[in-house]
């Protein structure tokens, strides 16, 4: 059965990621959707979070998993048997720094085959920090992301006085 690894923060996931998991799930006998921990980069979600929003929003395609890691996703794909990285790209920002990040991993990883799945069309603008700036301004993220995901986002963003108790 070929693996493929899904890599990135994830912060929070969008249409855009999950349309790119779509693509992979019907490719792939199994995929991996990596929640990628980078210390210096800072988060909105907890890595828990994102984890649980992933499993959930994926929870439609038995052949999908999610899981984490802080090191190298090389040296992950190849401790669990994956023969492909993924990386989704919405244009050619994208394309030009998703080539330099392949390039990176084919030179620590040749054994590794690194493919780019586009999203589809109308979600190539959809971006997290896009998403969290759409939802600052209280605009509608329907389409840029799950319920689970906006809702999520809302309770993190909202001022400490206006969240619910818990």
């Amino acid at each position: 059965m070929s693996i493929a690894v899904y890599a990135g923060s994830f912060d929070p996931v969008t249409a855009g990621h999950l349309s790119v998991i779509r693509q992979a799930a019907r490719l792939f006998g199994h995929v991996v959707v990596v929640v990628a921990i980078n210390p210096e980069k800072r988060t909105l979600l907890s890595v828990a979070e994102r984890v649980e929003l992933l499993r959930e929003v994926v929870a439609l395609h038995p052949n999908v998993s999610v899981s984490s890691t802080e090191g190298l996703i090389v040296d992950y794909a190849r401790a669990i048997g994956a023969s492909v990285l993924l990386r989704g790209v919405r244009g050619a920002t994208d394309a030009q720094f998703e080539t330099t990040l392949a390039q990176a991993n084919r030179a620590l990883a040749p054994d590794l085959a690194t493919l780019f799945l586009p999203a589809e069309a109308h979600l190539a603008e959809v971006s997290s920090s896009r998403l969290k700036e759409k939802l600052e301004r209280g605009e509608d993220v329907s389409d840029f992301c799950p319920p689970a995901v906006a809702a999520k986002l809302r309770q993190r963003m909202s001022p400490p006085s206006l969240r619910s108790p818990r």
